[in-house]
C-alpha cells in the first residue's frame, strides 16, 4: 500500500479511536505523574540493605514496590499507544523515550529486593509468614522467589552474570541487524510482471499468490540469498546455543531447556509429550499434504505451494461492524456475562480500529491494570481481520477477567497460557461460522482456514521445537555445529513432517536460518501448547460438557495466582499428558476428511 494515500490520524472518525483519556485525562496529568513516580524511585531506592529486617518492613518494601510499579505501568502503557497510534508524532516520540528510560531506572531501583530476600533461609521467612498476617499477602510472590534459590549465585557472580548478559545478548542483536536491516532480497517478478522488491514482510503475501511462478521465484530468490549467508548465520545461531549453554550450567540447570521451562514451573515432559503426540498424528498431515497436491492439480507439491489458498471464489469483504455482529455471535456460547464485557468493548473504545499515516503495524493487545485493556487493529475487511478481532478481544477479555479478579501482583498470565484466550475466541468463531455457511465452497474455504492454523501453529511450531531441542542437544555432545549440520538436521525434520507427497526442495534445508524466534530458546513450543489447550477447552464448550463454561473463567480469573500448569486443569486439561494434543489433532483429521468430502464436488 501506498502509506500517502492513508489518513492521517487527526482525519480518522473518533468513534474508531481507542479512547487513551481513560487512563489519563490529558499529556499534562501523564507528565505529573511521571515526575512523582521519579520521587517514588527514591523512596524504593532508600530501601536497599534494610528489605529482611524484619517481616513488617519486608512487607512495606513489597507494598511499596508494588504501588510504584503499578503507577508506572499506566505511565508506560499511555505513552507507548500514544506512540503507537502515530509514530510519525515527535512529542509522543519523547514520551515513549522518556517512559522506557523510567523503566530501566524502576528494575535498577528495585534491583536490591530479590537478593536480599534470597539471603533468608527458607524456614525463617516461614516464621515471619506465620508471626506477621499481612506478609502472607505476599507468600506465593516470596515462593516463587525461594523456588528458584538453588539457581541463584552468590552477589558476585550475580554481577558477573549480569555483565555476561549483555554479550550473550549479542547472537540475537546481530541476527536481528542482519535480517532486518542489512539483508537484500532483490527483486522478482509480481503477478503483473512488474519487478518488485522482495523483503521478508511481503514473501509471504508472494507465498500465497495463486500464481505459481511467482511463489517459485519468491522462495528460490529468499533462500538463494541465506544461503550465501549461511556460514555466517550458522556461526551466529552457534553462539546463541553457546550462550544459552553457559547461562544454565552456572545456573545450575541440567540443561537450557529445564532453564526455560522452570520459569513458570513448567514440567520437561510437557515439551517432550508434544513432540511424541504430533509424531504419532504425522499421518494425518500427510493425508492433508496429498489432499492439497489434488486440488492444486499439479503433479508435483513444493515447498512454494504450501500457503496458496487451496479454495478460489469464496472470500468476502467484511466491514468493522459485520465483524462485531460475527464474534458476537460466535462467541454467545460463553454466556451472557462475557457477551457484556464484549459489547463493552466494542461501544467504549477499547479499540483502535483502522490504519493511519505512522501509525504501528499488527494487531496487539495490552493496557494498564486498574483501567480497561485495549486492542490495537488494522482492519482490513477481510476474513483474517475478523478473526484477529476475535483473538485480540479474547486477550482483552482474559485481561478482564483476570484484573478484576485478582490484586495486581498476580493478575498478569503467564506465556504459557497466553494465547489460550485469544485461540479459543478463534475456534468458537470458525466453528459457528462453518455451521453457518451459505454454500459447500464457502464452508471448504473456512474448514481450510482452521486447517491451516493447525499446520501454521500446531505442526510447524511443534517442528520448530523439536528442531532447537536436536540441536542443543547437537552441540552438547559434539561441541560444534556447522552449516551443513544445521542445513542436514533441518531438512530431516521437514521431510518427516511434511511425508512423502512432498518434493524436498533443497532450499528448505535452510529455513532454520530465518527464524527471529530461535533465537529466544525453547520459546515456540508454547504457540503449540496453547493451541492444543484452546481446542481442548473449546471442544469441551462446544460439545456442552457440564460447567465446561465456568471452569473456563475459573481460568480466565487465575492470573498468575496458580502456575499455568494447575490453571489449565482447572478446565480439565492436562498438558503433561499427550491426550491433550492428541484430542486436539483429532479435530485437525476430521477436518481433513470433511474438505475431502466438500472437495470432492467443487
Amino acid at each position: 500500500m501506498d502509506h500517502t494515500l492513508l489518513p492521517a490520524r487527526e482525519e480518522i472518525n473518533q468513534e474508531y479511536c481507542w479512547k487513551l483519556e481513560d487512563i489519563f485525562d490529558t499529556d499534562e496529568v501523564w507528565r505529573k505523574e511521571y515526575q512523582e513516580l521519579q520521587k517514588g524511585l527514591e523512596l524504593l531506592r532508600g530501601f536497599q540493605g534494610t528489605a529482611v529486617r524484619g517481616p513488617e518492613r519486608l512487607f512495606t518494601v513489597l507494598e511499596t514496590l508494588g504501588n510504584i510499579e503499578q503507577r508506572f505501568e499506566r505511565v508506560y502503557v499511555y505513552a507507548n499507544q500514544k506512540y503507537h497510534q502515530d509514530t510519525g508524532n515527535q512529542k509522543y516520540q519523547e514520551m515513549s523515550g522518556k517512559a522506557a528510560a523510567l523503566s530501566v531506572a524502576l528494575s535498577d531501583a528495585a534491583a536490591f529486593l530479590e537478593p536480599e530476600i534470597l539471603t533468608l533461609e527458607a524456614t525463617r521467612l516461614e516464621e515471619w509468614l506465620e508471626e506477621y498476617e499481612p506478609l502472607r499477602f505476599y507468600r506465593r510472590y516470596l515462593g516463587e522467589i525461594m523456588r528458584r534459590k538453588p539457581h541463584v549465585l552468590s552477589r558476585e557472580l550475580e554481577g558477573v552474570l549480569a555483565k555476561a548478559k549483555e554479550l550473550g545478548n549479542s547472537p540475537q542483536q546481530i541476527f536481528m541487524a542482519f535480517n532486518n536491516a542489512d539483508i537484500d532480497f532483490g527483486t522478482i517478478q509480481n503477478e503483473a510482471g512488474e519487478e518488485t522488491a522482495l523483503t521478508n514482510g511481503r514473501y509471504t503475501s508472494f507465498m500465497e499468490s495463486e500464481n505459481r511462478e511467482v511463489r517459485r521465484a519468491a522462495f528460490q530468490r529468499l533462500y538463494q540469498v541465506y544461503g550465501k549467508h549461511k556460514n555466517m548465520l550458522a556461526a551466529t545461531f552457534e553462539a546463541n546455543l553457546k550462550q544459552a549453554r553457559f547461562f544454565s550450567s552456572m545456573r545450575q540447570y541440567p540443561s537450557p531447556l529445564e532453564e526455560a521451562l522452570d520459569g513458570g514451573n513448567i514440567p520437561a515432559a510437557v515439551y517432550t509429550e508434544l513432540i511424541r503426540a504430533v509424531h504419532e498424528k504425522l499421518p494425518a498431515m500427510y493425508r492433508y499434504v496429498r489432499l492439497r497436491k489434488r486440488l492444486l492439480g499439479t503433479e508435483e507439491l513444493h515447498m512454494y505451494d504450501v500457503y496458496t489458498p487451496l479454495v478460489k471464489g469464496a472470500e468476502k469483504k467484511y466491514s468493522f461492524e459485520d465483524a462485531k455482529t460475527l464474534v458476537k455471535e460466535g462467541l454467545a456460547v460463553l454466556g451472557e456475562d462475557y457477551g457484556k464485557i464484549l459489547e463493552e468493548g466494542f461501544q467504549n473504545r477499547w479499540i483502535d480500529v483502522y490504519e493511519n499515516r505512522g501509525k504501528r503495524s499488527g494487531a496487539y493487545s495490552w493496557g494498564a491494570y486498574g483501567t480497561h485493556p485495549y486492542v490495537l487493529l488494522n482492519f482490513s475487511g477481510n476474513l483474517n481481520s475478523v478473526f484477529t478481532l476475535a483473538h485480540e478481544m479474547g486477550h482483552a477479555i482474559h485481561s478482564y477477567y483476570s484484573d478484576h479478579a485478582q490484586p495486581y501482583i498476580y493478575a498478569g498470565y503467564r506465556i504459557f497460557v497466553a494465547e489460550v484466550a485469544s485461540t479459543v475466541n478463534e475456534f468458537l468463531l470458525i466453528s459457528d461460522l462453518i455451521r453457518k455457511a451459505d454454500s459447500r465452497r464457502e464452508k471448504a474455504y473456512l474448514v481450510n482456514y482452521l486447517l491451516e492454523q493447525f499446520r501454521g501453529t500446531l505442526y510447524r511450531q511443534t517442528m520448530f521445537a523439536e528442531f532447537e531441542k536436536m540441536a542443543h542437544e547437537r552441540l552438547a555432545e559434539e561441541g560444534s555445529l556447522s552449516a551443513g549440520t544445521l542445513c542436514s538436521m533441518y531438512g530431516e525434520l521437514n521431510r518427516q513432517y511434511f511425508g512423502p507427497d512432498m518434493v524436498q526442495d533443497p532450499e528448505i534445508d535452510l529455513e532454520w536460518a530465518r527464524i527471529p524466534h530461535f533465537y529466544t530458546p525453547f520459546y515456540v513450543y508454547q504457540y503449540a501448547t496453547g493451541f492444543s489447550a484452546a481446542i481442548a477447552i473449546g471442544r469441551k464448550i462446544l460439545k456442552g460438557e457440564k460447567d465446561s463454561v465456568e471452569h473456563y473463567k475459573e481460568f480466565l480469573r487465575g492470573g498468575c495466582s496458580m502456575d499455568p500448569i494447575d490453571l489449565l486443569k482447572l478446565c480439565g486439561v492436562d498438558m503433561t499428558e499427550k491426550k491433550t494434543v492428541e484430542e486436539a489433532l483429532e479435530v485437525f483429521e476430521s477436518c481433513v476428511r470433511e474438505l475431502e468430502e466438500l472437495t470432492d464436488v467443487l
